[in-house]
């Protein structure tokens, strides 16, 4: 278990600040002044009398009490020096700005030896940073931040976090009218990670939703600790998480790594959390808008109206990429958006109302408020604006009022959408959602919100999950199982495997086929791929074709097993496990067989994984068309394959300190009320 984390209170909400060095330390009280921070600031140099109009201190002794929060704009050694200085003193925290730790390490010798001695100096102060920016806190005005920004003071908003201190600055320019309440950076994350600073801006009853800007994951405890809060609390995080987790060293003896991939097993766990995940920065902001002002979305329904057929085309379009869903109208619906919009407009969803409205607020409002009475979790109105320096927007106007009208007569949930962001000023953007309407910048950006926050409405729909394994790698070297071993293991766990028996001499294989009765298979023991090496035979249907088949694999093969054919299933599935170095061990099923690299279709499932999780990622398969019965075929055994994936779940949570791989391809799975078997299995584990 990790030690809980440190209260970050009086370091992101300050009564005090401490400054630490020149020009940067200036530009902090600069930003503080600026934006009206009521509490003390002292700056500390060893040499300058006064910084604007501030007496200087000479040292972390000389300041009048212990500063709540502390900027440090010195070397690298210097702030090791003054973070052990005011951890003494009893400080609130501080933000290490200086460089040439372990980012460094591969230029800088002594750039780890030299993180290690900041954490601790540090002790049980908490430190953000180093090599960050800092924060900027715009509910208070208090900046710990070397740097111009574009932020105005706010009464609430949401906090975005990020690693990077250049896209902190970005977002800090946004005119999407977005209020922000926090931008904070994390650094190397030394000693506190973003996690836990987006749990301590939680806390803070005027964050409304958290944004965090990823590049890797500060530890998974954190993030679970983090997601149960945010349920707690029902305020929602979406992340934008980059890059992929470092993977561990697999020999590449199965399917299964390829098929898991460590960004797919991100995407997982956050699902799995309840935290959203977008691909972009436009899409975090504008995700974090509906966010703000409404929370998760109970459905993915969703309706849009345009004056145009031609936006009305792209919004469908867009929707086929997402998982959202323009739910057809309501039959009351159709009466009065008849007689609001007239007979030459196609009642449909989406909803081009053509021009015949336009300029008209009331028969505007009745008809976005027939479709907003249609029960649709986000109703949308697609709206470019015309630029205000050339152009007269008198009518966008009236239609944004009459957007408000009919949201506020229906307490829908609803948005203005500009197909081309650019196309919506800012002053639009502020005073939509000043009216409790998201000003969405973009098509794609809107309904990739509405998918999120659907998500996360989903997952806090349901039950929260339990912990995820976090048991630790066994040490020694690895070793692969022979199929009949992983077999005998998976078969005590509860997985079906075919009848058969081991043989050491082609006499032997040909004499335990007339045993077990034909058809049989004879496979090659302690072959790794052994279709490629020609240890696979199957359907062989005499004593002679098998003692033939195992005459001709002897050359590869240490031995034999042979099995009962196993009937022609209606669809092949994998099974596989794999240890991920943040999420620990993780379960992949998808298309099996010949098709495990053709179809590209496989869900990841982290553990433990309840019965309601494994039915969720069968279902979200294609092959599930074959197991439903594609085309007049024969149904699969659905139950019995969702027992055996919980078989092999069990089994990789009791053998997780362990286990390196499993992999069960494929899984055959019989018609209904027949079963699903392991037609081949290997295990990979250590001792």
């Amino acid at each position: 278990m990790t030690a809980p984390p440190r209260s970050l209170d009086r370091l992101i909400r300050p009564r005090s600040i401490a400054v630490f060095g020149g020009k940067e330390a200036r530009r902090v009280i600069e930003q503080c002044d600026k934006m009206g921070f009521a509490g003390k600031i002292w700056p500390v140099h060893p040499r300058e009398d006064e910084i604007l109009g501030r007496r200087c201190n000479r040292s972390v002794a000389d300041l009048p009490e212990a500063p709540d929060a502390s900027f440090v704009g010195v070397n690298r050694a210097l702030t090791i020096e003054i973070i052990r200085d005011l951890a003494a003193r009893g400080a609130g925290g501080a933000v290490c700005y200086a460089s040439g730790f372990r980012e460094a390490a591969s230029e800088l010798a002594d750039g780890n030896d030299l993180q290690e001695a900041l954490v601790a100096a540090a002790g049980d102060m908490p430190i953000v940073g180093p090599n960050c920016y800092g924060f900027i806190n715009m509910l208070d005005g208090a900046l710990l931040w070397p740097d111009q920004h574009g932020m105005l003071r706010v009464e609430r908003g949401v906090a975005i976090l990020t690693q990077s201190s250049n896209i902190a600055c970005n977002i800090s320019m946004q005119k999407r009218g977005l209020p922000l309440a926090y931008v904070m950076t994390a650094g190397n994350q030394a000693q506190t990670g973003l996690s836990d600073i987006a749990c301590a801006v939680l806390e803070d009853p005027r964050v409304t939703a958290v944004g965090l800007h990823i590049e890797g994951f500060d530890g998974i405890e954190a993030l679970e600790r983090l997601a149960t809060r945010a349920r707690e609390l029902r305020k929602p995080v979406v992340t934008l998480k980059i890059g992929k987790s470092e993977a561990a060293q697999l020999a590449t003896i199965s399917h299964t790594a390829s098929l898991a991939g460590n960004d797919r097993v991100s995407s997982a766990v956050l699902a799995r959390l309840g935290i959203g995940r977008v691909d972009t920065l436009p899409e975090l902001l504008e995700t974090l808008k509906l966010l703000h002002l409404h929370g998760p979305l109970p459905s993915a329904d969703i309706s849009s109206m345009s004056c145009s057929g031609g936006e009305a085309s792209l919004m469908a379009d867009a929707g086929v990429r997402r998982k959202v869903a323009f739910r057809a109208l309501k039959d009351e619906q159709r009466q009065p958006l008849r007689e609001s919009l007239g007979d030459m407009v196609t009642i449909a969803n989406p909803l081009d109302y053509h021009t015949f409205v336009w300029g008209n607020r009331e028969k505007q409002t009745a008809a976005f408020t027939a479709m907003m009475r249609g029960g649709y979790a986000l109703n949308l109105i697609v709206l470019d604006f015309p630029r205000l320096d050339r152009c007269n927007a008198e009518d966008w106007a009236t239609t944004c009022d009459a957007v408000i009208d009919a949201a506020n007569a229906t307490s829908a949930v609803a948005g203005i959408v500009a197909s081309l962001g650019e196309n919506m000023p800012e002053e639009t953007a502020l005073s939509l959602m000043a009216a409790g309407v998201v000003s969405f910048f973009g098509i794609d950006e809107a309904l990739a919100a509405a998918e999120t926050a659907a998500a996360i409405g989903a997952a806090w729909a349901r039950p929260a999950p339990p912990p995820l394994v976090k048991a630790a790698a066994a040490g020694g070297d690895a070793t692969t199982l022979t199929e009949a071993e992983a077999k005998a293991e998976l078969a005590q766990a509860g997985v079906a495997v075919p009848q058969g028996k081991t043989a050491v001499t082609p006499k032997e294989a040909a004499e335990v086929a007339e045993t077990l009765g034909f058809p049989v298979a004879l496979k090659g023991l302690g072959v790794a791929h052994k279709t490629e090496a020609g240890a696979v035979r199957l359907n062989l249907t005499t004593r002679e074709e098998v003692l033939a088949a195992a005459e001709a694999m002897a050359s590869v093969a240490a031995g034999y097993l042979v099995e009962r054919m196993i009937a022609r299933p209606v669809a092949e599935l994998i099974i596989g496990a794999m240890r991920d170095p943040v999420a620990g061990p993780v379960l992949t099923i998808g298309a099996g067989g010949i098709l495990v690299e053709l179809l590209d279709d496989s869900a990841i499932l982290t553990l433990p994984a309840t019965e309601a999780m494994i039915k969720a990622a069968i279902d979200g398969l294609k092959i599930r068309k074959l197991l439903d019965g594609y085309r007049g075929g024969p149904k699969g055994d659905v139950a019995a394959l969702t027992d055996t994936v919980a078989a092999a779940a069990s089994y990789v949570v009791a053998n997780a300190s362990k286990l390196d791989e499993l992999d069960i391809n494929p899984i055959m799975v019989l018609p209904d009320g027949h079963g699903a078997v392991a037609a081949d299995a290997l295990i990979r584990r250590r001792k």
